[in-house]
């Protein structure tokens, strides 16, 4: 009989009550053996209430506490052993080396983020002390802190099993914020979530902590995303998908008697100016590493470069041949499940047929497995067809033929807000790379030189947003210690007596946070 796999409601292991389902296998499409229900109705309420009732304790605790929390989630997730990657394999396609690297970056960003609760830093706490004796009138006692927004819900999502998923960047920052999270994992890896899910919770329930703040649902549908983001409890979304997916839950928060914060990652195709002087001393080179990264993952990363801008003409030529040359050497690649690979195939299909596209490069022929291809356009008729903009999922770019450096920038100017905008210049070039840097920081969340943005470090300096529709909005990141910001606000504590000061306010700085203070002695 197929086995039963299991969800977590307040960090304890139940079976869902709701319609089942099963994973597919990502290089057949054919159905794994494991069943898994959806949650009932009743369950993302039972584990919402447990967020809830957990919210104000858990947001008030400790920072050092909350740290040791992210470390233990961090060793339980490294210990899974080889269960988790045959598991995760199976059920995206992915090699087994990307898995063990995500894995370790889940296990690495989860320290991170212990490494920024027990620096302090975060919490910003300015402190303006009281002047009773003021000239103009008695100044009051002032002191703000960050408070934790209170449960956040998190969906998992499915080119990153790992890093983006259970306990992904999004779980780790809305943790380390002191905000419980209930989950909705990802239908296409119930049992990576599950098994992931399981450490998460481990670590809770040996934590000390209410076993509330950590809740994962399966649903292969909508419901519980749908119960989830308009329960009055949730304050938060994290959310990593399509552009679709990602404004169907703005739409949602929006529509609350009070509305939410959606922080969904959601559309780029992550332009690539081509300078001058690089092209014309590195257009082989250069062809040869785009396709390197434009079929990392088999195009399906968020940071794949999806449109290439330069100035037409032989070194243009040149860049064109050798990365059609390259694709034609790599070979068909498995998609993450048959959806995705069915909606690259009618994006591409759809491309192919345009009459201002011509088709420059394209891979072998395969079955439920992705084809690199490469497309060429003028500015002209890039300018003037707003379907030639849009993200084709997987490894799949086009490239837009410029009269001039003029053109390439109107050609920037007119692509919405990215991820990423790569730049590849040499010395000669710094002049026409000067005037386009500022259209470039103003359409990404990261500008690079010389690269692609293929390959997001998890780091403090790190912004992996934009502006929309990259992101829902582009203040913010989802990965880098900046991240916890999205799950905190600003509280102003008035002249309120030491005694009823939250920890991290006293006067006695309990917890050693480092803090800025104005006024009065010391």
């Amino acid at each position: 009989m197929p086995e039963q796999g299991l969800m977590i409601v307040a960090s304890r292991a139940v079976m869902g009550e709701g319609a089942p389902f099963s994973a597919a296998r990502a290089d057949t499409g054919l159905p794994l053996d494991r069943i898994y229900r959806a949650a009932s109705a009743a369950q993302v309420d039972a584990a919402v209430a447990a967020a809830d009732r957990a919210a104000i304790a858990f947001g008030d605790s400790a920072p050092a506490d909350r740290a040791s929390l992210l470390e233990a989630i961090a060793e339980a997730i490294a210990g899974t052993g080889d269960a988790l990657i045959v598991q995760a394999m199976a059920e995206t396609g992915l090699p087994r080396p990307r898995l063990e690297g995500e894995r370790m970056r889940t296990a690495n960003q989860l320290r991170l983020f212990a490494a920024v609760l027990r620096d302090g830093t975060f919490a910003d706490i300015r402190i303006d002390r009281a002047d009773p004796t003021r000239a103009a009138g008695p100044k009051p006692d002032l002191r703000l802190g960050m408070l934790a927004l209170g449960p956040v819900a998190v969906f998992g999502a499915s080119n990153f099993p790992l890093a983006f998923s259970v306990a992904g960047g999004d779980t780790a920052s809305a943790l380390a914020a002191g905000c419980p999270v209930v989950v909705k994992g990802h239908p296409a890896h119930p049992g990576t979530s599950e098994i992931v899910a399981a450490a998460v919770a481990q670590a809770v329930l040996a934590s000390g902590f209410d076993p509330g703040i950590f809740s994962m649902l399966h649903d292969a549908g909508i419901a519980v995303g749908q119960q989830l983001v308009t329960d009055p409890r949730i304050n938060a979304v994290g959310f990593t998908g399509s552009r679709r997916g990602g404004e169907a839950l703005m739409a949602l928060a929006a529509a609350r008697p009070v509305p939410i914060p959606v922080y969904a990652e959601m559309s780029a195709i992550n332009p690539v100016l081509l300078f001058p002087g690089r092209l014309a001393e590195a257009a082989d080179e250069i062809g040869a590493s785009f396709v390197a990264s434009l079929t990392l993952g088999t195009g399906q990363f968020c940071t794949n470069p999806g449109l290439v801008i330069a100035i037409d003409g032989e070194p243009l030529d040149r860049f064109v041949a050798a990365a059609a040359r390259a694709l034609e050497a790599w070979g068909p690649g498995v998609m993450l499940h048959p959806g995705i690979c069915s909606a690259y195939g009618e994006a591409t299909a759809t491309l192919a047929r345009h009459e201002a596209v011509v088709a420059a490069g394209r891979g072998g022929s395969a079955d439920l497995r992705a084809t690199g291809q490469l497309f060429t356009t003028t500015s002209d008729a890039f300018l003037s067809h707003a379907e030639l903009r849009h993200e084709m999922f997987g490894p799949a770019s086009l490239v837009v033929r410029c009269r001039d450096l003029a053109d390439v920038g109107r050609v920037l100017a007119q692509v919405e807000g990215q991820l990423t905008v790569a730049l590849h210049f040499s010395e000669a070039d710094h002049a026409a790379v000067a005037a386009l840097l500022p259209v470039a920081r103003r359409k990404a969340g990261r500008v690079l030189a010389n690269g692609f943005g293929t390959g997001v470090e998890v780091s403090p300096a790190m912004v992996h947003g934009g502006p929309y529709p990259a992101t829902s909005d582009g203040r913010t990141t989802s990965v880098g210690t900046l991240a916890i910001a999205r799950f905190l606000r600003p509280v102003c504590l008035q002249d309120i007596p030491e005694e009823l000061l939250p920890a991290a306010l006293q006067e006695a700085n309990p917890w050693s946070l480092p803090r800025r203070v104005w006024g009065g002695a010391g």
